[in-house]
């Protein structure tokens, strides 16, 4: 793809407005051969087509696919239809090329429908087709955060949009473009967990604000054993900063915070020993804390209470 950002011009944004924005209703032909537009077309029309002649989108920007949100997709359809069609362009006599709705066109296929609503809008070139294709599927379609990012640098480095494009385009400030677009500076194993939503976008923003891929795995793992919140990861993303990048401040911090939690277990350990139930020990950061001896009957709590009450006479 070669053409320059201004080959683009507003053929994209009348595609874009056409196939996004037009909620004219338009009745279905059952031959689609006599349906056509007032210039005598098959383009910019809404048609019902055969599931089998709708060939694959060569852009789709989706990586994976959800089954349990697919059949929700598929319960939907089979209660109120399909609200939204799919969108294709005509590539040969008979056959079309799918420009968004993947996930709609899956749903049709597994409940055995044999035609899908669809826009039909011509598209005069790869690039302009792969513009479209993300922007519709950014727009429409619940990518994940990687996903879109991906389609964002995509329209930044094929299709030769700016930053300030793509966010007047899909309806966001450049800002939040920019920002997605940096998670693709993530570790991979930390973009996985974002996608498989073992962690938030609050917490990947806050671990690529770290210095170093060493630092940003370490407090990812430290997000997914201890349940750290945003917040926190902010605050010890700030103190590195403060000290000049100096990395063992977060080191230390994680280590201590280690070290204070193994002593936390041991302690848990002997107090179930000595009680013979369930103790919960919680420290704060300043040292304080709380010890929680559970119990589960009256006759279990008077046992607690009179080994208390024999432990404070050995004591005294």
């Amino acid at each position: 793809m070669s053409k320059t950002r201004s080959s683009l011009g507003r053929g994209l944004d009348a595609l874009i407005n056409s196939s996004i924005n037009d909620e004219r209703e338009i009745k279905y032909s059952e031959e689609l051969a006599n349906l056509k537009n007032d210039d005598g077309k098959l383009e910019n029309i809404l048609a019902k087509i055969s599931v089998d002649l709708i060939l694959p989108n060569p852009y789709q920007p989706r990586m994976t696919f959800d089954s349990a949100a697919l059949e929700e997709l598929k319960k939907s359809i089979l209660l109120n239809g399909l609200i939204q069609p799919i969108t294709v362009r005509r590539t040969q006599a008979n056959h079309y090329q799918l420009i968004s709705g993947e996930r709609r066109l899956r749903a049709f296929k597994e409940l055995g429908y044999k035609e899908i609503p669809s826009y039909i809008i011509k598209v005069d070139s790869d690039e302009i087709l792969l513009a479209l294709a993300l922007i519709e599927n950014i727009q429409r379609e619940r990518l994940n955060p990687i996903e879109i990012a991906q389609a964002y640098k995509r329209l930044m480095s094929e299709c030769h949009l700016t930053q300030e494009e793509i966010a007047e385009k899909i309806g966001k400030d450049r800002t939040t473009v920019a920002n997605t677009i940096r998670l693709l500076k993530l570790p991979e194993v930390i973009q996985k967990a974002l996608v498989e939503e073992k962690i938030t976008m609050g917490h990947a923003r806050a671990i690529l604000s770290l210095p170093n891929e060493r630092l940003q795995i370490l407090a990812y793992e430290k997000v997914v054993e201890e349940n750290l919140s945003v917040r926190k990861i902010e605050k010890l993303a700030k103190t590195v900063v403060s000290s000049g990048n100096n990395s063992s401040v977060l080191i230390k911090s994680f280590s201590s915070r280690k070290n204070i939690n193994i002593h936390i277990n041991e302690l848990e350990d002997r107090f179930q020993k000595i009680f013979g139930t369930k103790v919960i020990c919680n420290q704060k950061s300043n040292g304080a804390g709380e010890i929680i001896i559970q119990f589960y009957s009256n006759d279990e709590l008077e046992r607690i209470i009179e080994m208390i009450d024999s432990l404070n006479e050995k004591i005294s």
